[in-house]
């Protein structure tokens, strides 16, 4: 908990920067060049992968093993290690996806080629944004500069060896250093194994939403278009991830699934939504409160006189999933009912103004500018979009005591 918990400064700063006036919301157009960018936070879901599990049914997608081949420009050295610099924690998910064999060869949930290009991109994208229109970045990797965070899984740390590749052009001025944690403390994600709060309280949710009638009712039509059985166990997230890989790789398994595509997607942001309602605010603050505290923490970090040079990082890096993203743009106004694609990133920037001094943040998600709950203008002051988040940002004391609340109630019953 130490490694991702603000100082009692920082959270004295926070009460701060709440408590006093905002500043405007609108700056006025020749005020605007007068802000300096001072950090930049990227979280991102991995690139295309090959299925989590295949499909029943005659009409399979073979997944050849050829798909893995590494594009030479994605290639970068890098090392793992836990949050404390220990060594790299075992990964119980990745063990389990060496356990599914899909037809063709491959495992299940397999970084591919096509999944490799898509976050060298990605890197290419944010290089040109951070290192060529505004020289805020060094050219080359240096780790006085940047933090790299990712899930345990071996798909988000070769998606971020390729978006590092990408960002810096495989130049490095010092080792890159992927910071991941053990399955059952991890936070970038809803950690329903972990909070047992956030599984009792979502567990029934999944069931009653395939009971709605237009879910039921279009699942239903789409089982019987694949010509499986009412009894087979599909449901739209197992329907949306064959869907969006097979998409991704310019292949096709049975025509009615490739002709109900949109309307899998939307079934399965609509259970999604139903699982994770926005009305429950204490279900998101257990499933991304930690993980907003973390990008407060390091917003804070930043504004905050006292932390020393060597403590500032210009650019924070967070290897995440689509599962993560979902709550993430809930909780910031900004989810626009669409699955979080392959490669999707959510990048916050920092700047300051600096004739007054004050503070702001911009947000952008997949490249489009975001306006965020709470904000008057897509430049928000920062003082403003940290009230905004307070409503859904969890301490790691408050995480654990909330997520043990049901122990608690079990114990008594």
């Amino acid at each position: 908990a130490r490694l991702w918990a603000p100082a009692g400064a920082l959270a004295a700063l926070a009460c701060c920067l709440r408590a006093r006036r905002a500043a405007p919301g609108e700056l006025r157009p020749e005020a605007r060049g007068h802000l300096e960018l001072k950090q930049v936070q990227v979280v991102f879901r991995h690139g295309a992968r090959s299925p989590l599990r295949q499909l029943p049914g005659a009409d399979q997608v073979e997944w050849n093993p050829q798909l893995l081949e590494v594009p030479p420009q994605t290639q970068f050295d890098y090392t793992v290690t836990d949050l404390g610099g220990g060594p790299k924690p075992h990964s119980p998910y990745d063990s389990q996806y060496s356990r599914t064999t899909l037809k063709g060869g491959m495992l299940a949930g397999q970084l591919t080629k096509v999944g490799m290009q898509q976050m060298f991109a990605l890197g290419e994208r944010l290089r040109k944004n951070y290192v060529e229109d505004v020289p805020f970045l060094s050219p080359t990797f240096d780790p006085q500069e940047v933090f790299v965070r990712s899930t345990n899984m071996l798909r988000n740390l070769e998606s971020t060896r390729c978006l590092l590749a990408g960002l810096f052009q495989r130049q490095k001025e010092g080792p890159v250093v992927i910071h991941t944690a053990e399955a059952d403390s991890e936070v970038l994600y809803p950690n329903y194994q972990s909070c047992q709060n956030l599984r009792t309280r979502t567990r029934g949710r999944k069931e009653a939403a395939t009971s709605q009638p237009q879910i039921s009712k279009d699942l239903k039509e789409v089982k019987e278009g694949m010509g499986l059985d009412s009894s087979v166990e599909v449901d739209f997230f197992i329907l949306l991830d064959n869907v969006a890989a097979e998409q991704a790789h310019s292949l096709s398994s049975c025509p009615t699934l490739q002709r109900f595509a949109q309307v899998v997607e939307q079934r399965a942001v609509d259970t999604a939504l139903y699982v994770l309602q926005l009305e429950d605010r204490e279900g998101l603050q257990m499933a991304v409160g930690p993980f907003l505290h973390i990008l407060e923490s390091s917003l804070l970090t930043a504004v905050d006189p006292a932390t020393p040079p060597s403590q500032r990082r210009k650019l924070h890096l967070y290897a995440t999933h689509d599962v993560t993203l979902i709550p993430l743009l809930m909780t910031l106004g900004i989810f626009d009912h669409k699955w979080p694609p392959f490669a999707a990133d959510l990048t916050v920037e920092l700047y300051q103004h600096q004739p007054s001094k004050e503070w702001f943040v911009q947000l952008y998600y997949n490249g489009e500018e975001q306006v965020p709950r709470g904000c008057p203008d897509r430049l928000c002051p920062l003082d403003q979009f940290l009230k905004a988040m307070s409503a859904y940002t969890l301490s790691p004391e408050k995480y654990h005591a909330l997520c043990s609340q049901a122990q608690a109630v079990g114990s008594e019953e």
